[in-house]
């Protein structure tokens, strides 16, 4: 397995720096150690399917309670385990990235329960690795590869909301991809110059995931979507977001392209609470906003500003070439340096 390719959609995984011939899969669990000479089997504690539901549930109980003071408002945070979901995530796939970056092993990413904890393990490891899932494209790439053609059940998963009474739910529902854009906005906060998107991205792409009037997130399946006829009756996200009149309003302000490997830190000190999501109906993101927008427009003119800089080198140059031809002025001289 090329490291390139090394990152497959698995979640409890074993690595290796040696090949290893393709053997037969069977569903559940893992295989005995012995169908794998020469790797190392990893397990990574991460909670999946209801058992997210339940913790976003426990999460959103306690942002909401605008009457409780200080330490049982962080109590309740503490409790739901939302926090530590994102912790272990981003660790297991910080562990992944490592062996393919440091060790150059080949890594099989396999999860004992469905592909949720696989796909957000692979899909931060490539963000972590790869310069290019953190522009607009790439990570649209990204997602339309690894979640939606790679078979992540949207409708089944997003059924019922942390809102819904628990007796309505199914074990099947489950906030898979909001925990994904969690961790990654929790990258994004730390290396904020890394990613040419802005965080309202992730925000958007959350909103349309649940309720969208685009198919991108339609459906489970690509079988499902064919049948419904998506790709004819519906337009895409992606189109509509990459529209010259859309797209500037989700981009970063400070990006400066970084194509390095960026290692994200999941000490407890370095994670924080998505606001923008969690909290954007109990603190006034107004603030925020206006920030951003005064930064964008600085931004702006700096860049207007300095093409009007090389601008008027160029005409200078120009016209110094001419008066040099006509007479007017003396050609440089080279000062030789003894």
């Amino acid at each position: 397995m090329k490291k390139e390719h090394a990152v497959n959609k698995m979640t409890t995984y074993y690595k290796s720096s040696t090949s290893l011939e393709e053997r037969d899969l069977r569903g559940g669990g893992y295989e005995p150690e012995l169908h794998y000479p020469n790797w190392r089997r990893v397990h990574k504690p991460i909670d999946r399917h209801h058992v997210l539901l339940d913790s976003l549930t426990k999460l959103m109980d306690g942002v909401n309670d605008t009457n409780s003071g200080t330490d049982k408002w962080l109590s309740r945070l503490e409790n739901s385990n939302w926090m530590n979901n994102i912790k272990e995530t981003l660790n297991c796939a910080c562990l992944v990235a490592q062996c393919l970056d440091q060790e150059g092993a080949s890594v099989l990413v396999h999860d004992t329960d469905g592909l949720d904890s696989t796909i957000q393990v692979t899909s931060l490891a490539q963000i972590i690795l790869n310069a290019d899932c953190r522009t607009v494209r790439g990570f649209e790439a990204l997602i339309e590869r690894e979640w939606i053609q790679g078979g992540h059940p949207f409708a089944t998963r997003h059924a019922r909301s942390c809102y819904t009474p628990s007796a309505q739910r199914s074990k099947s529902n489950s906030p898979t991809f909001l925990l994904f854009l969690d961790c990654v906005y929790q990258i994004h906060a730390q290396f904020s110059c890394s990613f040419e998107f802005a965080e309202n991205f992730l925000v958007m792409l959350f909103e349309h995931s649940y309720s969208s009037q685009f198919g991108t997130f339609l459906g489970n399946s690509e079988g499902e979507r064919r049948g419904l006829q998506a790709q004819e009756r519906t337009s895409s996200l992606w189109s509509y977001v990459n529209r010259p009149e859309v797209l500037p309003k989700y981009l970063n302000p400070m990006y400066e392209p970084n194509q390095r490997v960026i290692w994200p830190s999941v000490a407890p000190m370095s994670l924080q609470l998505w606001a923008s999501v969690f909290l954007r109906w109990v603190v006034d993101q107004a603030p925020q906003e206006a920030a951003w927008s005064v930064v964008r427009e600085l931004r702006e003119r700096d860049s207007s500003l300095r093409s009007r800089v090389a601008r008027l080198r160029r005409q200078l140059q120009d016209l110094e070439r001419e008066a040099v031809e006509v007479g007017i002025i003396s050609p440089p001289t080279e000062v030789e340096v003894v």
